[in-house]
């Protein structure tokens, strides 16, 4: 494609009509957007941003920038919907005194020796996985392994029963899905049926863990019933929506984080040799996975007042479509961002965000990407990718559906 195209495609990029292509490999959309349209009024006026220093700044930025969606989501959802319900009580798209109080209920459960705590539970349950594994011919690195670590991690950060936590992984993909910026009826309607089944599930578990509390230590479900750590109660809907919100926060990008490393150094030989030479190498790895292929590609604010953003001024209630994963490929603040080193430092990505909004749970998230990667490619160092890989088809979320292998 040459400069003409991609020009015209960056100035005529609408995120509910995408191009063809865009949806299983946007990245050389980004970089035309980033060189020729970093700032882009949508159709439906929205505006799109590519450029790191301008989410940056506007994620530190909660005086200007709202993370309150209830204007958004109102003809999108329905007002009053289940989907309207849950993401306007949930963390991510809420603004303080809601934010701050689940907030702090989080941080202080999710703390350095919190987290130190659960690595022998995740090295286990990664191990089992590849014991699982060991001897088949074939396997699918996304069903058999990515996607069921933190299935597993965050349930138990809650508690659920083991013989319970089947249908977390649909009711999550139902919910996140209808994040996308175009929705047919259909998913909306799954979506809104995730919402109430999983909101009927978490009311028996609440009624179970008010009976029988767990140890608030451990137990994050137990502290968010508490309201330990925070200045006050979360009301019944705020607690009921905040689980949801953690467990699907914690699955789908957790297991993109996973996918996308083991189909990157399956793809860039040379740095997984690299990495299998130098297992130090890991935190960095994580790290360049995190930005090369961000497993939550784009946020959002709004404006509450009228900003100038690269001499274009947006009026105050617009939508900002914030492109992560571009931002993460700016030249301006990664050299040759197109190329997959795992030992580029420094490394500003902004994978989780950043701000007071940054991921609550990076750290963890973190964490299991390091000992998924790295304890599979010392067990199975020739794993090789084998077979139809089947992608996400998301834009917000950039991942694997199948990655079949041989190990």
């Amino acid at each position: 494609m040459n400069d003409i195209s991609l020009k015209n495609l960056a100035q005529n990029l609408d995120l509910t009509n995408p191009p063809e292509g865009f949806v299983d490999d946007p990245f050389p959309f980004y970089d035309a957007l980033l060189e020729y349209a970093p700032i882009l009024r949508q159709p439906d006026g929205s505006v799109l941003l590519s450029r790191h220093a301008d989410l940056d700044a506007i994620y530190r930025n909660t005086t200007l920038y709202s993370s309150d969606k209830e204007a958004a989501f109102g003809p999108k959802f329905g007002v009053g919907s289940p989907l309207f319900e849950h993401h306007t009580t949930s963390l991510v798209f809420s603004d303080p005194p809601l934010h701050t109080r689940v907030r702090k209920i989080m941080t202080s459960a999710l703390t350095p020796r919190a987290i130190a705590r659960m690595e022998p539970g995740l090295i286990e349950t990664v191990d089992v996985l590849l014991d699982d594994m060991e001897g088949k011919a074939q396997v699918d690195l996304i069903e058999d392994f990515a996607s069921t670590i933190p299935i597993q991690i965050i349930g138990n950060l809650l508690d659920v029963p083991m013989d319970e936590r089947a249908p977390l992984r649909d009711w999550s993909l139902a919910i996140l899905g209808a994040l996308e910026p175009a929705l047919t009826d259909t998913q909306l309607e799954i979506g809104h049926s995730a919402v109430c089944e999983f909101k009927a599930y978490l009311q028996d578990l609440v009624a179970r863990r008010r009976a029988k509390p767990g140890d608030p230590e451990i137990d994050v479900l137990t502290r968010l019933i508490r309201g330990e750590g925070a200045d006050e109660k979360l009301s019944e809907i705020e607690l009921l929506q905040n689980c949801i919100f953690i467990l699907n926060a914690g699955h789908e990008t957790t297991t993109n984080l996973i996918g996308n490393g083991l189909a990157l150094l399956n793809d860039h030989p040379a740095q997984r040799k690299r990495l299998l030479d130098n297992p130090d190498l890991i935190a960095s790895t994580v790290e360049e996975v995190l930005r090369f292929r961000s497993p939550n590609q784009f946020g959002n604010r709004e404006t509450t007042a009228e900003v100038e953003i690269g001499g274009h001024l947006i009026v105050k209630g617009t939508n900002l479509h914030l492109c992560i994963g571009a931002a993460n490929r700016d030249p301006e603040v990664f050299p040759d961002p197109t190329r997959f080193d795992i030992t580029r430092k420094p490394n500003r990505h902004l994978a989780f965000a950043g701000g007071p909004h940054v991921c609550v749970g990076l750290t963890l998230a973190r964490l299991e990407g390091r000992v998924a990667l790295g304890r599979l490619l010392n067990r199975f160092p020739d794993c090789q990718v084998q077979g139809p890989r089947v992608r996400g088809g998301r834009i917000r979320f950039h991942g694997y559906a199948s990655l079949p292998a041989v190990l």
